[in-house]
């Protein structure tokens, strides 16, 4: 049998393991809390555009005007205009603040260019043909010959674009 003072030191010690232990079922943190949301990750992605052969064959103005990139990421009024490569019809460029979206948790990019030299065409100047994105020749495409024809493309974390599947 313990004596009075042990008695009472134990009750003490066991009240006080009781309240610390009851304070831990009403935790403030834990899994009731949304995890917080993280933004993706923003890269660089270059753009490359090969102009059709006609216009190295019998050149136009049409040929000089500038040439347009287009993507679904983009702003509707933030367009990346292409720089041409004077050797050749190949016009080059740069789009900036691309969220990445490789590997693939959703839909593909949406990307086209606008070429003034196929103004005339069934698509009024735009194509999803002749494209690379972060080194990728693009293959894969949706709404083949209509005003909103496009490539489908998915950018990984070192900007380099990937061919949807």
């Amino acid at each position: 049998m313990l004596d009075h003072n042990t008695r009472r030191t134990l009750t003490l010690t066991l009240a006080v393991l009781w309240a610390v232990g009851l304070t831990a079922c009403f935790r403030l943190t834990g899994p009731e809390e949304p995890t917080p949301i993280s933004p993706p990750r923003i890269v660089s992605v270059t753009v490359e555009y090969r102009q059709p052969a006609a216009c190295l064959q019998a050149p136009s103005s049409r040929c000089q005007d500038p040439v347009v990139f287009h993507a679904n990421w983009l702003p509707v009024s933030r367009n990346v205009e292409l720089v041409p490569d004077e050797r050749n019809q190949i016009w080059r460029g740069v789009a900036e603040g691309v969220p990445v979206n490789f590997p693939p948790r959703d839909e593909p990019y949406e990307v086209h260019i606008f070429d003034p030299f196929l103004r005339g065409s069934a698509t009024a100047g735009n194509t999803a043909n002749r494209i690379t994105v972060g080194g990728e020749f693009l293959t894969r495409y949706a709404n083949i010959g209509q005003l909103d024809e496009s490539a489908l493309v998915f950018v990984d974390a070192d900007g380099y674009g990937h061919n949807a599947y």
